[in-house]
């Protein structure tokens, strides 16, 4: 017996009727956002262009063409001349001797108190941290004086060693935020199994507590490297001398000497931030993950 299949009909493909994928919005606002991003990092970035531009052009081309030109030759000349009229080889061991010594002392004493408030258990610990985060609030200019009066009465002005004291004071209270609240977020289970263990309070500290928040402890040290090495206010009132100025202290100077020649300006300004720049550059991944690091729950 045959069997009769039903007759297969291919209709044609109306290609017309194929109609292309929309483009959502949500995709095209994101593209929005990107170009916006975008234009203002060009915005923000330009001021450094033009002052590597600036820095690396002869002043008779400078003047002659204008700043916003680009340069016809490029000299380096002004990097060698700013180097030796602004005595930087003075002023950059200082500001590194200062940062070498304050940064890993505020850092250690930070990371202590914000252990101690976040995981111990001791008498008046909110007393203290409010204490400690009201440094927060204080505005360095008014006490400009009374510092003054106190390091000259110790005997600490023009002295480098004499800001470290000024500039611990301003800035724990930001780190200690920082790590007590990075901190907290340690499960408290591992604290008390090395407690278990025989581990005491600075055993912890040291040997799990440290190892565990290498992030957060290095987004505050190179936070607190970058503020004291720009720090203006107290080394200009402490310092005297030209043998003890700091970076900033060394530019003001130098911005008299080079009033008239913008572009050896521009190469001392450049000399004095590119460690800033650099440090940044290279360790960006490690201040945005340490600054968000205790901010959720994990």
């Amino acid at each position: 017996m045959t069997s009769i299949a039903p007759a297969r009909v291919d209709l044609p493909l109306d290609t017309a009727a194929v109609e292309p994928v929309p483009t959502s919005p949500k995709g095209r606002r994101g593209l929005v956002i990107t170009l916006v991003l975008i234009v203002v990092a060009l915005f923000w970035i330009s001021p450094l262009v033009l002052l590597v531009i600036t820095a690396v052009r002869p002043l008779a081309d400078f003047i002659g063409n204008g700043p916003l030109s680009w340069p016809d030759q490029l000299t380096w000349k002004n990097f060698s001349d700013a180097w030796d009229i602004g005595n930087f080889a003075t002023t950059y061991k200082n500001s590194a001797i200062l940062a070498a010594i304050k940064v890993p002392l505020g850092v250690l004493v930070s990371a202590m108190l914000g252990f101690a408030l976040a995981k111990l258990r001791m008498k008046f610990r909110r007393t203290v941290m409010f204490t400690v985060f009201l440094g927060l609030t204080i505005p360095i200019y008014i006490t400009i004086v009374p510092v003054f009066i106190m390091m000259r009465s110790l005997g600490a002005t023009d002295s480098i060693f004499g800001l470290i004291g000024p500039y611990l004071a301003f800035g724990i209270p930001f780190e200690v935020l920082v790590l007590q609240s990075f901190f907290r977020q340690i499960p408290d289970e591992i604290i008390e199994a090395a407690k278990v263990d025989g581990a005491g309070d600075w055993r912890v500290f040291f040997t799990m507590i440290l190892p565990l928040s290498v992030p957060a402890l290095v987004t505050v040290a190179i936070l607190d490297a970058v503020a004291t090495w720009n720090e203006f206010l107290f080394a200009l009132i402490l310092l005297n001398s030209d043998a003890h100025k700091t970076i900033p202290v060394g530019l003001l100077n130098f911005q008299g000497q080079f009033a008239n020649n913008n572009t050896g300006l521009a190469a001392g300004i450049l000399i004095a931030v590119v460690p800033i720049l650099i440090a940044y550059t290279l360790l960006q991944r490690w201040i945005v993950g340490g600054l968000t690091a205790g901010s959720l729950k994990g």
